[in-house]
């Protein structure tokens, strides 16, 4: 099993990484290092509908990519489901701790065994504004991943996903806040409910100032409404439920 040194590595050699070739390459040199066979880094969407949506970089076979899609099964598979409620990742085997089994997850599971697909391991990442995703490693059949596994591919899941992201948009390299410091001041108020009147009171502008800054906000996020506004800048990271909730 591969050790804290070598994960430090990868870390090194992820950081370097140019396009999705260098960045398959490396997800195979993972899959050696943990004596597996398949990997697979992906945005839960379904592909079919929205290909632009996501990032995806594996090596399944393309039959059971196939099936997959076909099934729409990008948000509803039940290693996806698990990878949602889970923060720290966990082995296939021990899924059902995170997401009960639903009916049709026999069959999904038994497709992915017939293409070669047994027991696997997976890391979630959660990042606020995008589709939920994770990096996956997974073993032949009659082969179950161990604990030492999941050690490992916690401390390089991160920051292989994150490499995957900057490649499909590097833009998230230098994010910029959208919205300015008093837009944003008068859509927290917003947020908490508070009348337009009121708003003005409390930051020192008139009414109509206030109704000018959130219908700019709007339209920087193209939102036709306040709720959609204010969800639109949670997930983007301008304003945050903590700012909402503090009196």
């Amino acid at each position: 099993m591969p050790t804290m040194d070598a994960a430090r590595a990868f870390e090194h050699d992820v950081m370097h990484v140019e396009d999705e070739a260098g960045l398959a390459a490396l997800l195979e040199e993972v899959c050696k290092r943990l004596g597996c066979s398949w990997f697979a880094l992906s945005h839960h969407v379904d592909f079919l509908a929205a290909p632009d949506r996501g990032i995806r970089v594996h090596n399944y076979p393309e039959d059971w990519a196939l099936w997959f899609d076909r099934r729409r099964l990008g948000i509803s598979d039940p290693v996806h489901r698990a990878s949602q409620r889970s923060a720290a990742g966990f082995l296939w085997h021990n899924m059902a701790r995170y997401d009960p089994p639903r009916e049709g997850d026999a069959e999904i599971l038994e497709e992915a065994r017939r293409h070669g697909i047994g027991d696997g391991v997976t890391i979630p990442a959660h990042i606020p504004g995008e589709a939920h995703g994770s990096i996956s490693f997974a073993w032949e059949p009659g082969r179950a991943a161990i604990p030492e596994a999941l050690a490992f591919v916690r401390s390089i899941g991160g920051p292989i996903f994150e490499a995957a992201r900057l490649l499909a948009n590097p833009g998230l390299a230098n994010p910029i806040a959208r919205l300015t410091d008093r837009q944003r001041e008068c859509l927290i108020w917003a947020a908490k409910g508070t009348p337009v009147w009121a708003i003005a009171r409390i930051v020192g502008l008139s009414p109509d100032t206030v109704k000018e800054h959130l219908k700019n906000a709007r339209a920087r996020y193209d939102a036709n409404g306040g709720t959609l506004l204010a969800v639109r800048a949670l997930y983007d990271g301008d304003i945050s439920f903590a700012d909402i909730a503090q009196r």
